[in-house]
């Protein structure tokens, strides 16, 4: 059995001179939960989880390179191999993780490495864990069909749509300190509306032959605000 490391794109190949005692794997399905009403919370199934590989294992030291569990043709001095790991790791590289004799090829990252060093030897323990590394999948939008959805569709300019979700229609001796206490729980807040509003209010003022609304004291019933 080898466990090697090989990168997608470019790079060199990593194979660990020593296998570990176990190589822990995790693969899950995922779930979408609804709440009906009649029937409770159901989870429907929604693809796979990323899968997660993991192990503890051990680089060893020159004066211990003959050890039958070290692949002697792999052997490398262990901060080599920490040293080409970590690069891995914060590169953020894709590999192609092969475990050869077993159900373990899939492209993945590192998302943890921890290796320490103890002893006389120069030997260094390590744990490390890799996710899958799923590929993103692109849609051009005629295979979503969303021409022909935006075709039926008529866009709505900002103005338009921030009247649609918060609006208020000026009263008969309606003033914005007033209009604010209703409709943003505060008096005090009648200047952001009058902000929010300025451009209205004046041209209005200005329409029922006022030189300015005087800082929105001026308003006419049948104007109609934006709530910010």
């Amino acid at each position: 059995m080898n466990i090697k490391l090989i990168p997608v794109r470019s790079g060199v190949d990593f194979t660990f001179p020593a296998l570990p005692e176990q190589i822990k794997g995790k693969r899950a399905a995922k779930y979408q939960s609804f709440d009906i009403i009649s029937q409770g919370t159901v989870k429907v199934p929604k693809g796979t989880d990323v899968a997660e590989v993991s192990w503890d294992g051990e680089f060893f030291g020159k004066s211990k390179r003959k050890e039958a569990i070290v692949k002697r043709s792999h052997w490398q001095e262990p901060e080599e191999c920490v040293d080409i790991l970590i690069d891995f790791m914060q590169n953020e590289t894709v590999l192609n993780l092969i475990v050869t004799d077993s159900w373990i090829n899939m492209d993945v990252t590192i998302s943890s490495f921890q290796p320490v060093s103890y002893g006389a030897y120069g030997n260094i323990k390590y744990s490390i864990t890799f996710i899958e590394k799923k590929p993103l999948k692109i849609y051009a939008t005629n295979e979503l069909q969303i021409s022909a959805f935006a075709q039926q569709t008529t866009p709505r300019n900002e103005a338009e749509t921030a009247v649609a979700a918060a609006s208020y229609t000026v009263q008969d001796k309606d003033n914005l300190w007033k209009i604010a206490q209703a409709k943003c729980g505060s008096g005090s807040k009648w200047t952001d509306i009058y902000n929010a509003n300025v451009d209205i209010i004046e041209s209005t003022a200005k329409a029922h032959g006022k030189s300015s609304s005087d800082k929105g004291h001026w308003i006419w019933a049948g104007t109609i605000l934006v709530i910010p």
